[in-house]
């Protein structure tokens, strides 16, 4: 049964494919999801850090997983991920975990096409990839759920985050949209908007040298949340059929102030930005 049948109303005993469960969110996903009594496909583009995983599982949650080596921005190898994904768990998938995803920052005009194309890659095609390959299945099931991992900055729009703040807007748009779209075939979407959280993502992005030590500061002093805590906040909204979480009190307060005044919230960021320029310099 699947985990939104009559008999299975929650995300206990899911059937869950992770992308990006090597590390952060990712991980804590696919351990959160063990320890409800689920069965795991952990895929990473870093198949030792997939392994790890499993092997976390195993050993502290006392539950089943498998580790697979997947680029979710080639569509090709999220294709298979999807069609192997039932063989090596003997059961339908019932719980995609869209969450891979990297970290970009600088400038409009000193960001290179090339980290644009590299940045949309994983965090917006991967996660299109992820839906694609998977909804057909949850829809000829009759049922399934989707997470799909945005951010905050897919509506705070901070500045020298461009493409990063569009890969995550378009993110937060494509689960809204299918959340309208899939309803009817009993498959429920929700999208995780937090701000920090304590992960590897800044450490294995690019970011201009100048924001290394500040990205290092806020990540670990600033974050007022861990990635364990994001995931079971997340899968309990699943739950309960809510289409958003924001997890953090700044996210809440962003996410109230732009849907309240967006005119005004755009001219005290465009204010606020040349201050923070002078700080970070």
């Amino acid at each position: 049964m699947g985990i939104f049948s009559k008999k299975v109303p929650s995300t206990q005993h899911a059937y869950a494919v992770v992308t990006g469960a090597g590390s952060g969110i990712g991980r804590s996903f696919a351990m959160e999801l063990a320890k409800r009594g689920g069965i795991i496909i952990c895929a990473d583009i870093n198949l030792d850090a997939a392994q790890e995983t499993v092997q976390l599982i195993e050993s502290q949650a006392s539950g089943k997983a498998f580790a697979v080596q997947c680029d979710v921005g080639n569509a090709e190898q999220v294709k298979a991920l999807a069609d192997n994904a039932e063989k090596l768990m003997n059961h339908p998938v019932t719980l995609l975990i869209n969450n891979a995803g990297v970290g970009l920052g600088g400038k409009f005009d000193e960001v290179s096409l090339e980290d644009w194309q590299w940045c949309m890659h994983v965090n917006l095609w991967g996660v299109i990839h992820g839906c694609h390959y998977f909804v057909p299945k949850f829809k000829q099931q009759g049922y399934g759920a989707i997470i799909n991992v945005a951010s905050a900055a897919g509506f705070t729009a901070a500045p020298e985050m461009t493409a990063y703040n569009v890969t995550k807007s378009s993110v937060l748009a494509l689960s809204e949209t299918l959340s309208a779209e899939l309803h009817s075939f009993n498959i429920k979407v929700n999208v995780l908007c937090p701000t920090l959280v304590p992960t590897n993502i800044m450490k294995n992005g690019r970011l201009p040298s100048r924001y290394s030590g500040l990205a290092d500061n806020l990540m670990m002093n600033h974050a007022f949340t861990t990635s364990d805590k994001v995931a079971v906040k997340t899968l309990n909204n699943l739950d309960a059929g809510k289409l958003y979480t924001i997890p953090q009190p700044d996210a809440k307060l962003f996410w109230l102030m732009k849907r309240a005044s967006p005119s005004l919230y755009a001219k005290l960021l465009g204010i606020g930005y040349p201050l923070f320029s002078k700080y970070v310099k």
